[in-house]
């Protein structure tokens, strides 16, 4: 076997010893929260049904229509809140194992958007919870026809604001998404700005098919996004003209030394 191929097998061992380090890092990032949340789950099982709980006629509960659904649906609860708690280390393994390989500048902008992107999806998910679930929720109890008793399964809930949460977590990514795509050369700002007439309509067909079929959580989800996507379009544009500034200041320091270069080899000998 030669040196080569033993540097390459030792070199492949050590990614996939490092990946399995990071993999365990993450895994135990994530129990640390389990742990706690399944001991306290029905408690925050009951925090999240507040926004439904405080909406419903007066005498209407929620139920539980399996028969391991009171036991199965809390801990199920738990365990993706632990997941999404655990969200800014499991970034920052992924964020640890990549980085030796990237460049310097890469790394520079991969760790603020890995922290942006983090901060993004907790704040369209407390959106989701403190602003859409009130009106979302009162606006479906306003709407039953007369005679129909409200009766949500508590499973059916649990999917229900799971499915909200990813929708405006993933929505409120928007700025980041621009960003990359403007970093990688896929689009300019200039372009996307001449495009946002394109770009609202497709916003609120994105928002339909995220939402559910009511007018109030498409709009909720929409109007958010079209804000985010000035604000990426902003940081996009002073993100671009960073860029060049740089590569104008690194040009003209290399034409300086060739032209300095070129002075030194013109010059005189000095005789004596």
């Amino acid at each position: 076997m030669s040196a080569q191929t033993e540097q390459t097998e030792g070199t492949l061992f050590s990614h996939l010893l490092e990946l399995r380090n990071r993999l365990l890092y993450s895994m135990i990032g994530v129990m640390v929260f389990f742990i706690p949340g399944a001991i306290y789950s029905r408690e925050v099982y009951s925090v999240l049904a507040q926004p439904l709980m405080e909406v419903l006629p007066q005498g209407a509960s929620m139920i539980a229509t399996e028969v391991a659904s009171p036991f199965l649906t809390p801990l199920k609860l738990a365990f993706v809140l632990a997941i999404v708690l655990s969200i800014p280390n499991i970034l920052y393994q992924v964020w640890a194992f990549v980085a030796p390989g990237l460049y310097r500048h890469e790394r520079r902008l991969v760790f603020p958007l890995l922290a942006s992107s983090t901060f993004l999806f907790y704040c369209g998910m407390a959106f989701a919870y403190f602003v859409v679930f009130p009106l979302v929720f009162g606006f479906f109890t306003q709407v039953a026809p007369a005679g129909v008793q409200i009766m949500t399964d508590i499973k059916s809930y649990l999917d229900f604001i799971f499915s909200m949460f990813l929708a405006f977590g993933v929505a409120f990514e928007l700025p980041v998404a621009i960003i990359l795509l403007t970093h990688a050369g896929v689009v300019s700002p200039d372009t996307l700005a001449e495009k946002r007439p394109y770009v609202v309509v497709w916003v609120f067909v994105i928002a339909m098919l995220l939402t559910p079929p009511d007018v109030i959580s498409q709009t909720l989800l929409a109007i958010p996004m079209l804000l985010l996507f000035e604000i990426g379009l902003f940081v996009a544009r002073r993100t671009a003209k960073r860029s060049e500034d740089e590569e104008i200041h690194t040009l003209t320091e290399e034409e300086m030394e060739k032209q300095l270069d070129s002075y030194d080899s013109d010059a005189p000998e000095d005789k004596t």
